[in-house]
Formats: C-alpha cells, structure tokens, sequence
C-alpha cells in the first residue's frame, strides 16, 4: 500500500502478492509477505497488490516535459559546465551527509555549488534520454538562491544541525509552497499550497528544498492494476538497478530512485503500509517507517490517517538518522501526534557494538532465502542471538475496508484545510468525475480502487470496529513471540511484514542486504515496538557497518 493521511495524509504501498490461502504466504521479490487466516484477508490485500510488470502502457508522462521542469533553472544553471559537474563528482557522489559536510569545510564546494551538482545530474539523467528514470516531479526555482543563503550562514558560523545545507527531495504527496503538490494526479496538477509542517521542520533546520519526487499515483491507492512508480504527471519510475527489469518498489518510487541515482543527499516519502520499505528496499537505500504520531502528517495527501506516516529515505543509516532528527516533533494540529520528550539527537550513533547480546526473532520461512541467511550470519558475528520463529496465525481482515473508509473522509478533509482553494474538487468520486474527462491522460490503468472507495458504505461505527480488531492482531502477531522469547526485535526482508506492522502502528526499517542473482536489491529489515527508533537505528548501523552491502548502480556511477 501507499501512505496517506487523513488531515495529515500519507501513501504507501502495500506491495503484497498474495494467494487465497489459509496458511502463512510464501514472500516473493517486491512482495509483502502477510499471514492470512481467511480468505477474506486474502482478497482484501490482493486487491491493492501491485503488479510485476515488465512491459508498460506508459513510459513517459503525457502531462509534463523535461522542457518545463526545467524553464526556470536552466538559465540559473547556465555558468555550471560539464567540467564543473566532473571537479565536483568524486567529492558528492555516494557521499553520505556527514562526508558531504565535511567537504564543505574543508571548501571542496560551495552549498550553491553542491545543489547545481545534483540539479545538473537529475537534468543529465532523469529524463528522455536512454537512462532516464522519471524519477523527479519538479525542482524548487528558488533553490539556487536558497542554497547562496546557506553559504552566507555557513561564512557566519550559523550552523546548527547537520542537515544544514542538504538538499532533499519530497514526495510529490508532501506540500511545499515552491511547487505544485499533485500526489502524481492531473486533477492536482495546480495544487499550490504552504508548507506542510514536515517541511516547515526541514527549513528550520536549515535543508534545501530540491523539488519533488515522483511517486505511485495517489500514493498507488488509485488503480490497483498498475506498475509501481506510476503516476499521470510524472510517468513511470524505473530502477537504475534495472530499467524496465527490476520492479521500483512504490508508492514512494521516486524517492528511493532519487536516492540510489545520487539525484539529492536525501529523499521523504511516506507510508501507509510498506510505502517507504519497499522503494527503499528495491534500491538498495534505508527507509525507515516511523511509529505513527512521531513524524508529523499534516500537509500531505493522505490514504488513512490511521496509518499514514512520512519517513526518510537515504543512502546509510547515519544519514536516515539525520534528517529523522530534522523532522520529528509535535503537531498540534495532528491527532495522532505525541509530543517525545528528552530525545537524544537521533543522529548520534554508539561506538560501541549494539548488537551484543541483543535477541531477534527470524521467520523459520524466510530462512530460505540466501541473503537473509547470510545477513543472520552478520549479525551473529556483531554478537547478536537469532531465534527462529513461527509466525502468530492471525490475519488483518478488512485491511482493504479501513482504507476505503479513511480516504472517504481523510481526502476532503486535506482539500479542504490543505489544498489549493482553487480547486473545487473535494471527494474521491469528484476526482473520478474529473478523470472521466480524458481518460487517456490521467487514468490509462483504470481506478478501480478509487471506485472501491467510493462505493463502501461503511459507517463510522463499523470503522472503529475495523481498526480496534486491526490494531490487537499486529500487536499480537509481533508481541506475542516477542514476549515468549525475550526479544528485542523482529528481523524480516524488504515489506514483507509492512502491513502488520502498520496496524500495529510499529517502527519499521530496511538496510540493504545484497542482491539477487538477477541484480535485484534486497533489505534487512528492522521492526521493534513503538517509539524505539533509536534502537532501530543502532543495529541498522551496526549491521550495515558489518557487511558494506550497498552498491552504486553502475550506469549512474
């Protein structure tokens, strides 16, 4: 699934290849792997699988041009030169937040100089071209400018976080007042707005806004017959590890592409349930999903303020940390938000080995898999104990039933307290009224799931009883074997447990692993209880110190 919020929305996506079945679901690349105990929950999660395609009905957008993400930059870019970009590259590409600073002082480039980098870079490979990966919406026009203030303040020693500087990339689901808002959607392609208060977060720590990523439509909560990474304005991402081979993973594809391409020093996407796991895992970068309420939602386009969360997406730990730490904190206006108290900066890793002694719990299923195997191996050589587990029998019935009755009410209400009052849309069935129009153009794969939304006639009451019964078995599926065997965490691969862990409204996060046989990236991935990111964070480090598995797709090297 994809990450929506409701007042505060977020998407995601729910990745899951699914059988009707009563017994545990064998995972599959780009596949979340769920329990299912009826074939209700079966039926309800495939639904909104997505689909491992090879071949697309679109490639390019039929709605934008490289030609107008660029109008306004190119004559900004005019004075950086090829030969500027190749002085520069061996000091910025690959280079994690803490190198890139680093370089900074010691004047290896200027922070004007480290944006037209990646600006020149995205312009050199994102599109139409025999690389292209479609990965980037818009860029910010006042970016330039911004990244010139930045220098002055850093002449002026005012620094003060260590994302300082950073240009990052947003999901295009997330507002921000420089660009367009469109959640990948023609019927939003003028949403022009404030700030979403992750982003007033980001500018008060002093991060450059780069633009927007692209994404699956609406968060992929919109077809449900369609590829990841597709949506109507910014066409169909592609994975640099394989163009039109390797699935990107969604709904925030453009952001885990933008990432692995070296398009920014860091990328936001948001989850509703497998959202940020899945791009990230798909390309070799680390995602974190936060518990839900630590990362504010308002401002962005919601699926289910239940479930929504954004989260970053980056190149190492280290750097997942770092802007974490530059965009947690409490929103009022968020009713799920919590207000954390005497929190030590999210960024500061322990030198010493946090693995030891620490006990994890590993599917007895997923054993199978070489490369989770051989990351089991990492971690016992860090001190670790893994005890193999059988999974807790219980399913997620009416998943599909909480999204449909969230987004009922959760997109108007981002209409109207967050979009562009130009636009006189309000509802989903709006929306697919406003689709009908030129079909061709903003719906090539159907919106069926739109349709789903907008025929369930579920009413309050029976949302409640929805998410209660939802929210005690993801709790259980982790507690329960967590309780019986004293661990401190559950280890899975990729998304496969996304959706579980969503209801549970637990932390989730993925560290590449490797690669398959056939060059398709894999994560680790990290799930603990509510609140422990931290700890989440430190074993990420610890293992991704251990084994060094991410590698630079090699045509973007």
């Amino acid at each position: 699934m994809r990450n929506f919020l409701f007042i505060l929305p977020f998407f995601f996506i729910l990745s899951c290849k699914n059988t009707k079945t009563s017994s545990t679901v064998a995972p599959k690349e780009n596949a979340e792997a769920v329990t299912q105990s009826s074939t209700e929950d079966a039926s309800d999660l495939s639904a909104i699988s997505t689909k491992d395609f090879r071949e697309f009905k679109v490639l390019d957008s039929k709605n934008l041009t490289k030609a107008e993400i660029w109008i306004t930059i190119n004559p900004q870019l005019a004075d950086f030169t090829e030969e500027d970009y190749n002085r520069l590259k061996p000091h910025i590409l690959e280079k994690d937040i803490n190198t890139l600073q680093n370089n900074r002082r010691a004047q290896k480039f200027t922070y004007e100089e480290l944006t037209k980098f990646y600006l020149y870079r995205i312009r050199k490979y994102d599109r139409e071209n025999p690389l292209s990966l479609n990965s980037v919406i818009a860029v910010n026009p006042n970016v330039i400018e911004d990244a010139k203030l930045r220098d002055r303040d850093f002449r002026n020693k005012k620094w003060k976080h260590p994302i300082f500087g950073m240009p990052i990339l947003l999901k295009d689901n997330v507002n921000a007042s420089d660009m367009a808002t469109t959640a990948g959607a023609v019927a939003l392609k003028d949403n022009f707005t404030e700030d979403a208060f992750i982003v007033n977060k980001l500018k008060s720590n002093e991060a450059l806004i780069l633009g927007k990523a692209n994404l699956s439509e609406w968060a992929y909560f919109f077809c449900g017959n369609c590829p990841s990474g597709y949506s109507a304005i910014g066409g169909q991402t592609l994975n640099p590890y394989g163009r039109r081979i390797i699935d990107t993973g969604g709904s925030s594809s453009g952001s885990g592409v933008s990432v692995a391409a070296n398009f920014c020093a860091a990328a936001i996407g948001s989850e509703t349930a497998g959202s940020i796991l899945s791009p990230a895992s798909q390309n070799s970068t680390v995602g974190l999903k936060p518990t839900i309420g630590l990362v504010s939602r308002s401002g962005i386009v919601p699926i289910s303020s239940t479930l929504d969360t954004a989260g970053p997406i980056t190149k190492t730990v280290t750097d997942n940390a770092i802007v974490l730490d530059a965009i947690y904190g409490y929103d009022k206006s968020d009713t799920k938000s919590m207000k954390i108290e005497n929190v030590e900066a999210y960024y500061r890793m322990p030198s010493t080995n946090t693995l030891m002694g620490k006990r994890f719990g590993a599917p007895k299923r997923l054993l199978s898999d070489t490369l989770y195997a051989k990351a089991l191996e990492v971690l016992k050589l860090q001190g670790a104990e893994i005890v193999e587990i059988e999974e807790e029998l219980v399913g997620l019935p009416n998943f599909l039933r909480l999204l449909n009755l969230d987004m009922k009410k959760d997109l108007p209400a981002y209409m109207e307290g967050y979009a562009n009052k130009n636009i006189d849309l309000r509802t989903v069935s709006d929306v697919m009224n406003f689709n009908l129009k030129d079909s061709l153009k903003t719906m090539p794969y159907g919106q069926n799931l739109f349709k789903g939304i907008a025929n369930d006639k579920g009413d309050t009451e029976y949302l409640e009883r929805i998410k209660d019964t939802l929210s005690t078995n993801g709790k259980q599926y982790f507690d329960t074997p967590m309780m019986a065997n004293d661990l401190d965490g559950f280890l899975s691969i990729n998304n496969y447990h996304a959706a579980f862990a969503a209801v549970a409204e637990y932390p989730a996060l993925t560290v590449p692993m490797g690669y398959t046989d056939e060059g398709a990236p894999k994560g680790l991935t990290f799930i603990a209880k509510s609140l422990q990111e931290k700890q989440l964070l430190e074993w990420a480090y610890a293992y991704e110190q251990a084994s060094k598995m991410r590698l630079t797709p090699k045509d973007y090297d």
